[in-house]
Protein backbone atom coordinates (compact mmCIF):
# COMPACT_ATOMS: atom_id res chain seq x y z
CA UNK A 1 0.00 0.00 0.00
CA UNK A 2 1.17 3.50 -0.72
CA UNK A 3 -0.09 7.00 -0.17
CA UNK A 4 0.74 9.83 -2.57
CA UNK A 5 -0.24 13.49 -2.86
CA UNK A 6 -0.88 15.04 -6.27
CA UNK A 7 -0.95 18.83 -6.56
CA UNK A 8 -3.04 20.34 -9.34
CA UNK A 9 -1.12 23.10 -11.08
CA UNK A 10 -1.79 25.42 -14.03
CA UNK A 11 -5.56 24.77 -14.05
CA UNK A 12 -8.49 25.63 -11.79
CA UNK A 13 -9.37 22.55 -9.70
CA UNK A 14 -13.09 23.36 -9.91
CA UNK A 15 -12.91 23.13 -13.71
CA UNK A 16 -11.33 19.71 -13.35
CA UNK A 17 -13.79 18.44 -10.73
CA UNK A 18 -16.83 19.72 -12.64
CA UNK A 19 -20.11 21.16 -11.40
CA UNK A 20 -21.08 19.51 -8.12
CA UNK A 21 -17.94 17.33 -8.49
CA UNK A 22 -19.49 15.42 -11.42
CA UNK A 23 -16.15 14.87 -13.15
CA UNK A 24 -14.42 13.89 -9.91
CA UNK A 25 -17.12 11.33 -9.15
CA UNK A 26 -16.73 9.85 -12.63
CA UNK A 27 -12.93 9.71 -12.27
CA UNK A 28 -13.28 7.88 -8.97
CA UNK A 29 -15.60 5.31 -10.58
CA UNK A 30 -12.73 4.07 -12.74
CA UNK A 31 -10.61 3.34 -9.65
CA UNK A 32 -12.79 1.42 -7.17
CA UNK A 33 -9.80 -0.25 -5.50
CA UNK A 34 -8.08 2.93 -4.36
CA UNK A 35 -9.13 5.76 -2.07
CA UNK A 36 -9.15 9.23 -3.64
CA UNK A 37 -9.56 12.31 -1.43
CA UNK A 38 -9.74 15.77 -3.03
CA UNK A 39 -9.07 18.92 -1.01
CA UNK A 40 -8.75 22.05 -3.13
CA UNK A 41 -5.73 21.68 -5.38
CA UNK A 42 -4.47 18.57 -3.55
CA UNK A 43 -5.47 14.97 -4.29
CA UNK A 44 -4.55 12.22 -1.80
CA UNK A 45 -4.42 8.72 -3.30
CA UNK A 46 -4.19 5.55 -1.17
CA UNK A 47 -3.89 2.02 -2.56
CA UNK A 48 -1.58 -0.54 -4.15
CA UNK A 49 1.50 0.95 -5.78
CA UNK A 50 0.69 0.00 -9.36
CA UNK A 51 -2.91 1.22 -9.11
CA UNK A 52 -1.88 4.53 -7.53
CA UNK A 53 0.78 5.05 -10.22
CA UNK A 54 -1.74 4.34 -12.98
CA UNK A 55 -4.24 6.78 -11.47
CA UNK A 56 -1.59 9.52 -11.26
CA UNK A 57 -0.59 8.91 -14.89
CA UNK A 58 -4.18 9.23 -16.13
CA UNK A 59 -5.02 12.12 -13.82
CA UNK A 60 -2.04 14.10 -15.14
CA UNK A 61 -3.29 13.50 -18.68
CA UNK A 62 -6.66 14.96 -17.69
CA UNK A 63 -4.93 18.03 -16.27
CA UNK A 64 -2.87 18.34 -19.47
CA UNK A 65 -6.01 18.14 -21.61
CA UNK A 66 -7.74 20.82 -19.54
CA UNK A 67 -4.66 23.04 -19.70
CA UNK A 68 -4.44 22.63 -23.47
CA UNK A 69 -8.08 22.98 -24.49
CA UNK A 70 -9.60 24.92 -21.60
CA UNK A 71 -12.44 22.42 -21.02
CA UNK A 72 -13.10 18.80 -20.17
CA UNK A 73 -16.07 16.49 -20.68
CA UNK A 74 -17.33 13.06 -19.66
CA UNK A 75 -16.28 11.75 -23.09
CA UNK A 76 -12.73 13.02 -22.60
CA UNK A 77 -12.53 11.46 -19.14
CA UNK A 78 -13.71 8.13 -20.54
CA UNK A 79 -11.27 8.26 -23.47
CA UNK A 80 -8.28 8.98 -21.23
CA UNK A 81 -9.22 6.40 -18.61
CA UNK A 82 -9.89 3.60 -21.10
CA UNK A 83 -7.13 4.23 -23.65
CA UNK A 84 -4.56 1.45 -23.49
CA UNK A 85 -0.84 2.18 -23.66
CA UNK A 86 0.32 4.92 -25.99
CA UNK A 87 -2.84 5.36 -28.02
CA UNK A 88 -3.07 8.07 -30.68
CA UNK A 89 -5.22 10.07 -28.26
CA UNK A 90 -2.53 10.06 -25.59
CA UNK A 91 0.32 10.59 -28.06
CA UNK A 92 -1.50 13.68 -29.30
CA UNK A 93 -1.53 15.02 -25.75
CA UNK A 94 2.11 14.28 -25.07
CA UNK A 95 3.67 15.12 -28.43
CA UNK A 96 3.29 18.78 -29.28
CA UNK A 97 5.31 21.82 -30.24
CA UNK A 98 3.13 23.97 -27.99
CA UNK A 99 5.28 25.87 -25.50
CA UNK A 100 2.49 26.92 -23.16
CA UNK A 101 -1.26 26.47 -23.00
CA UNK A 102 -2.47 29.93 -22.19
CA UNK A 103 -5.78 31.37 -21.07
CA UNK A 104 -8.96 29.92 -22.58
CA UNK A 105 -7.02 27.12 -24.26
CA UNK A 106 -4.76 29.48 -26.24
CA UNK A 107 -1.93 27.48 -27.79
CA UNK A 108 1.34 29.39 -27.69
CA UNK A 109 4.05 28.04 -29.94
CA UNK A 110 6.93 29.18 -32.12
CA UNK A 111 5.37 30.36 -35.36
CA UNK A 112 8.35 30.94 -37.67
CA UNK A 113 11.64 29.25 -38.53
CA UNK A 114 13.74 31.64 -36.47
CA UNK A 115 11.35 31.50 -33.51
CA UNK A 116 11.68 27.69 -33.61
CA UNK A 117 15.45 28.12 -33.77
CA UNK A 118 15.21 30.32 -30.67
CA UNK A 119 13.30 27.55 -28.85
CA UNK A 120 15.81 24.88 -29.91
CA UNK A 121 18.75 27.09 -28.97
CA UNK A 122 17.29 27.67 -25.50
CA UNK A 123 17.36 23.92 -24.93
CA UNK A 124 21.05 23.75 -25.82
CA UNK A 125 22.44 26.99 -24.35
CA UNK A 126 22.09 28.85 -21.06
CA UNK A 127 22.36 32.33 -22.58
CA UNK A 128 20.61 33.38 -25.78
CA UNK A 129 20.58 36.71 -27.60
CA UNK A 130 17.47 37.19 -29.76
CA UNK A 131 18.08 40.11 -32.10
CA UNK A 132 15.53 41.50 -34.53
CA UNK A 133 13.02 44.22 -35.38
CA UNK A 134 9.66 44.89 -33.76
CA UNK A 135 6.94 42.31 -34.18
CA UNK A 136 9.19 39.29 -34.69
CA UNK A 137 8.06 37.57 -31.47
CA UNK A 138 11.36 37.89 -29.59
CA UNK A 139 9.88 38.85 -26.25
CA UNK A 140 6.71 36.77 -26.56
CA UNK A 141 8.62 33.59 -27.38
CA UNK A 142 11.11 34.25 -24.58
CA UNK A 143 8.32 34.76 -22.03
CA UNK A 144 6.64 31.53 -23.22
CA UNK A 145 9.92 29.66 -22.68
CA UNK A 146 10.18 31.15 -19.20
CA UNK A 147 6.62 30.18 -18.26
CA UNK A 148 7.20 26.65 -19.60
CA UNK A 149 10.38 26.32 -17.54
CA UNK A 150 8.53 27.47 -14.42
CA UNK A 151 5.63 25.07 -15.00
CA UNK A 152 8.06 22.20 -15.59
CA UNK A 153 9.91 23.11 -12.35
CA UNK A 154 13.14 23.68 -14.27
CA UNK A 155 13.48 27.03 -12.48
CA UNK A 156 12.04 28.45 -9.28
CA UNK A 157 11.26 31.92 -10.55
CA UNK A 158 11.03 34.20 -13.56
CA UNK A 159 12.72 37.60 -13.65
CA UNK A 160 11.77 40.02 -16.41
CA UNK A 161 13.60 43.31 -16.80
CA UNK A 162 13.91 46.25 -19.19
CA UNK A 163 15.91 49.48 -19.20
CA UNK A 164 13.70 52.47 -18.39
CA UNK A 165 15.56 54.71 -20.79
CA UNK A 166 13.30 57.71 -20.44
CA UNK A 167 13.27 57.43 -16.64
CA UNK A 168 16.09 59.83 -15.77
CA UNK A 169 14.93 63.32 -14.90
CA UNK A 170 11.46 62.84 -16.39
CA UNK A 171 10.59 60.02 -14.02
CA UNK A 172 10.28 62.39 -11.10
CA UNK A 173 7.59 64.36 -12.87
CA UNK A 174 5.36 61.33 -13.40
CA UNK A 175 2.51 60.78 -10.88
CA UNK A 176 2.43 57.87 -8.45
CA UNK A 177 4.96 55.79 -6.55
CA UNK A 178 8.03 54.15 -8.10
CA UNK A 179 6.13 51.06 -9.29
CA UNK A 180 3.44 53.18 -10.94
CA UNK A 181 6.10 55.27 -12.67
CA UNK A 182 7.96 52.25 -13.99
CA UNK A 183 5.05 49.98 -14.97
CA UNK A 184 4.47 51.63 -18.38
CA UNK A 185 8.01 50.63 -19.43
CA UNK A 186 7.32 47.02 -18.40
CA UNK A 187 3.82 46.74 -19.86
CA UNK A 188 4.76 44.48 -22.82
CA UNK A 189 6.03 41.89 -20.34
CA UNK A 190 2.77 42.03 -18.36
CA UNK A 191 0.81 41.66 -21.61
CA UNK A 192 2.67 38.48 -22.57
CA UNK A 193 2.24 36.97 -19.12
CA UNK A 194 -1.50 37.68 -19.13
CA UNK A 195 -1.84 35.58 -22.27
CA UNK A 196 -0.09 32.65 -20.62
CA UNK A 197 -1.30 32.57 -17.02
CA UNK A 198 -4.70 32.98 -15.35
CA UNK A 199 -4.96 36.44 -13.79
CA UNK A 200 -5.27 35.09 -10.24
CA UNK A 201 -2.25 32.82 -10.69
CA UNK A 202 -0.20 35.62 -12.24
CA UNK A 203 -1.08 37.97 -9.39
CA UNK A 204 -0.16 35.32 -6.82
CA UNK A 205 3.19 34.69 -8.54
CA UNK A 206 3.97 38.41 -8.57
CA UNK A 207 2.99 38.84 -4.93
CA UNK A 208 5.11 35.93 -3.67
CA UNK A 209 8.09 36.82 -5.86
CA UNK A 210 7.89 33.78 -8.15
CA UNK A 211 7.61 36.28 -11.00
CA UNK A 212 9.51 39.54 -10.68
CA UNK A 213 9.22 42.39 -13.16
CA UNK A 214 11.69 45.18 -12.52
CA UNK A 215 13.80 47.82 -14.28
CA UNK A 216 17.35 46.90 -15.22
CA UNK A 217 18.87 49.17 -12.55
CA UNK A 218 17.36 46.92 -9.88
CA UNK A 219 19.58 43.99 -10.99
CA UNK A 220 22.80 45.56 -9.75
CA UNK A 221 24.56 43.63 -7.00
CA UNK A 222 22.35 40.55 -7.27
CA UNK A 223 23.11 36.90 -8.11
CA UNK A 224 20.22 35.31 -10.02
CA UNK A 225 20.12 31.59 -9.20
CA UNK A 226 17.53 29.01 -10.33
CA UNK A 227 15.81 31.59 -12.49
CA UNK A 228 14.74 32.20 -16.05
CA UNK A 229 15.80 35.80 -16.66
CA UNK A 230 14.80 37.92 -19.65
CA UNK A 231 16.33 41.29 -20.48
CA UNK A 232 14.01 42.96 -22.97
CA UNK A 233 14.89 46.00 -25.13
CA UNK A 234 18.58 45.34 -24.46
CA UNK A 235 19.59 47.87 -27.14
CA UNK A 236 18.67 50.55 -24.59
CA UNK A 237 21.15 49.25 -22.03
CA UNK A 238 24.50 51.04 -21.92
CA UNK A 239 27.71 49.06 -22.21
CA UNK A 240 28.29 49.07 -18.45
CA UNK A 241 24.64 48.18 -17.72
CA UNK A 242 24.65 45.21 -20.07
CA UNK A 243 27.93 43.87 -18.69
CA UNK A 244 26.50 44.29 -15.18
CA UNK A 245 23.38 42.34 -16.15
CA UNK A 246 25.19 39.48 -17.90
CA UNK A 247 27.42 38.93 -14.87
CA UNK A 248 24.38 38.51 -12.57
CA UNK A 249 23.95 34.94 -13.86
CA UNK A 250 23.89 32.39 -11.07
CA UNK A 251 23.67 28.62 -10.86
CA UNK A 252 20.89 26.80 -12.77
CA UNK A 253 19.92 30.02 -14.54
CA UNK A 254 18.78 30.67 -18.09
CA UNK A 255 19.23 34.13 -19.63
CA UNK A 256 17.51 35.46 -22.76
CA UNK A 257 18.46 38.90 -24.02
CA UNK A 258 16.22 40.47 -26.65
CA UNK A 259 16.83 43.64 -28.60
CA UNK A 260 16.54 45.61 -31.82
CA UNK A 261 19.73 47.44 -32.77
CA UNK A 262 17.78 49.63 -35.20
CA UNK A 263 15.75 51.21 -32.38
CA UNK A 264 18.27 52.55 -29.88
CA UNK A 265 16.75 55.28 -27.70
CA UNK A 266 19.83 56.15 -25.65
CA UNK A 267 21.33 59.65 -25.80
CA UNK A 268 23.94 59.98 -28.54
CA UNK A 269 26.78 60.19 -26.02
CA UNK A 270 25.81 56.80 -24.51
CA UNK A 271 26.61 53.90 -26.86
CA UNK A 272 24.37 50.85 -26.65
CA UNK A 273 25.85 47.81 -24.97
CA UNK A 274 24.10 45.36 -27.31
CA UNK A 275 26.30 45.68 -30.42
CA UNK A 276 29.39 45.51 -28.21
CA UNK A 277 28.15 42.37 -26.44
CA UNK A 278 27.36 40.72 -29.79
CA UNK A 279 30.97 41.29 -30.88
CA UNK A 280 32.68 40.46 -27.57
CA UNK A 281 30.70 37.26 -26.88
CA UNK A 282 30.24 35.86 -30.39
CA UNK A 283 32.69 32.97 -29.83
CA UNK A 284 31.84 32.12 -26.23
CA UNK A 285 30.62 28.54 -25.86
CA UNK A 286 27.19 28.29 -24.26
CA UNK A 287 26.02 31.63 -25.67
CA UNK A 288 23.83 31.60 -28.77
CA UNK A 289 22.80 34.44 -31.10
CA UNK A 290 19.51 34.19 -32.99
CA UNK A 291 18.79 36.83 -35.62
CA UNK A 292 15.15 37.39 -36.53
CA UNK A 293 14.01 39.45 -39.53
CA UNK A 294 10.93 40.60 -41.42
CA UNK A 295 10.03 36.97 -42.25
CA UNK A 296 9.40 36.41 -38.53
CA UNK A 297 6.91 39.24 -38.10
CA UNK A 298 3.69 37.87 -36.62
CA UNK A 299 1.81 41.17 -36.29
CA UNK A 300 -0.26 42.87 -38.97
CA UNK A 301 1.15 42.34 -42.49
CA UNK A 302 1.81 46.09 -42.71
CA UNK A 303 4.50 45.73 -40.04
CA UNK A 304 6.58 43.66 -42.48
CA UNK A 305 6.06 46.29 -45.17
CA UNK A 306 7.07 49.07 -42.77
CA UNK A 307 10.27 47.25 -41.73
CA UNK A 308 11.21 46.66 -45.36
CA UNK A 309 10.46 50.28 -46.31
CA UNK A 310 12.69 51.66 -43.53
CA UNK A 311 15.47 49.21 -44.40
CA UNK A 312 15.35 50.33 -48.03
CA UNK A 313 15.28 54.00 -47.04
CA UNK A 314 18.32 53.64 -44.76
CA UNK A 315 20.36 51.50 -47.16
Amino acid sequence: MSEQIVQIENVNPSDLYGANDQHLTMIKSFFPKIKIIARGDLIKVIGKDEEVDYFINRFNLLVLHLERYGNISSKVIEDIMLCAGESDFIKNLNDSDVLVYGRNGLQIKAMTANQKLLVKSSEENDMIFAIGPAGTGKTYTAVALAVRALKNKEVRRIILTRPAVEAGENLGFLPGDLKEKLDPYLQPLYDALRDMLPQAKLQAFIEDGTIEIAPLAFMRGRTLDNAFVILDEAQNATQSQLKMFLTRMGRSAKFVITGDITQIDLPKNQPSGLPQAMEVLKNVKGISFIHLDEKDVVRHKLVTAIINAYAKFNS
